[in-house]
């Protein structure tokens, strides 16, 4: 097949899911184009099969906001007809779902028929969805899609219940590559480089938005500090990044905590850590936590959205609820409180990850295209 993926290019997860679905299709044969404004921060172009097709925003006076959507909607048109697309996959409902229709229905006028299918991500639906403004234009773009699939049934039972939807809503989750966290480089000088006395590792990775509750993530580590000898990783970088600084000097814990940044392969940092730690407020699937455990990682999380659908209570980690910050600690001390349990707790992580291995997952998608494909 020769498949068209319209994705955002960044470290979120709609974008990281979109850019290992498009190199796991094309490692499988199919010609996959990428359709966005920058270059996904996952992608190799040098990678047999994938193609990128850049969305240029010129600046245009008359305009105080460019029209990406437009934008977009010319570029899908340029690349279906000239690269003979056999279907489009949008991730993310607006703008992409609305630019894929307007592109299907010009192309149409010209006599090239172009499916396309819907996936819907999380924020798309539980947060910049839920603006009434929004809601017409989501509403319609998800309807008139061929095919719309959700990447957990949490999100699914979101959607159906703050929109209007006909059309029917297929639950396939997101996946891990697991062969990407069979590390065959020892972890041992990383992990000794930050923990040098054998310290415990709790480690979070995310956008440092307020929905993450990063806070609770300090908090969190400051009750597991005091019980026994641990360091912190925090792994991303956002607006909540200079609040969390602050509370690590208020707390006297800055020399045990560590900013990272944005990091590109989390693979090794995840593996060099013994709990990864996700208190989020809200989460449509916690692809960040599959990433841990797939690194063997257990993960202390709160039950809210799709995380459980991810992480297993009493196995692969521990469900709170939002903001029980006392509970998580407890529970990550659980975890930690002796090698046995700890290496029980890692095993059941990655034993869940394996059912979200992407050679399980793009099947499902191969059978949908071909489903949709006229």
């Amino acid at each position: 097949m020769n498949i068209g993926i319209v994705c955002y290019p960044t470290f979120g997860g709609s974008g990281v899911v979109a850019t290992e679905l498009g190199k796991a299709l094309a490692s499988k044969g199919h010609k996959v184009h990428f359709i966005t404004y920058q270059q996904p921060v996952r992608l190799d172009l040098f990678s047999e099969n994938i193609y990128y097709h850049e969305v240029k925003v010129s600046d245009y006076p008359l305009f105080d906001y460019q029209p990406y959507e437009l934008v977009l909607t010319s570029k899908l048109v340029d690349v279906v007809k000239f690269e003979k697309l056999d279907i489009l996959h949008v991730h993310y409902a607006i703008p992409h779902a609305s630019a894929a229709y307007m592109a299907q229905h010009i192309l149409k006028s010209e006599g090239i028929d172009i499916p396309f299918i819907t996936t819907l991500h999380g924020t798309d639906i539980t947060l910049v969805g839920k603006d009434s403004s929004f809601a017409p234009v989501i509403t319609f773009a998800i309807n008139e899609s061929n095919a719309v699939t959700a990447v957990s049934e949490s999100l699914k039972q979101d959607t159906l219940e703050h929109f209007n939807i006909k059309r029917k809503i297929e639950v396939i989750p997101n996946f891990i590559c697991l062969e990407q966290y069979n590390l065959n480089v020892s972890i041992k000088e990383l992990r000794d480089s930050f923990a040098p006395n054998n310290e415990k590792v709790l480690v979070h990775v995310s956008n440092f938005r307020k929905v993450k509750r990063t806070q609770d993530v300090i908090h969190i580590f400051d009750i597991v500090r005091k019980q026994l000898p641990a360091k912190l990783l925090m792994v991303g970088d956002g607006p909540e990044r200079h609040h969390l600084e602050e509370l690590c000097r208020e707390l006297g814990a800055c020399d045990l905590v560590k900013f990272v940044g944005k990091v590109k392969d989390t693979e090794r940092i995840l593996a060099a850590s013994d709990v990864f730690i996700l208190p989020s407020e809200s989460e449509s699937f916690g692809l960040a936590a599959l990433e841990a455990m797939a690194a063997k990682t257990p993960v202390i999380s709160t039950n809210t959205g799709g995380i459980p659908e991810v992480n297993e209570h009493g196995i692969s980690g521990f469900l709170s609820n939002v903001g029980d910050v006392e509970d998580m600690a407890t529970n990550t001390l659980k975890i930690l409180e002796n090698d046995t349990t700890l290496e029980k707790f890692k095993a059941g992580a990655y034993q869940q990850a394996k059912k979200f291995d992407i050679n399980t997952i793009l099947p499902v998608y191969e059978n949908l295209y071909k489903s949709v494909i006229k």
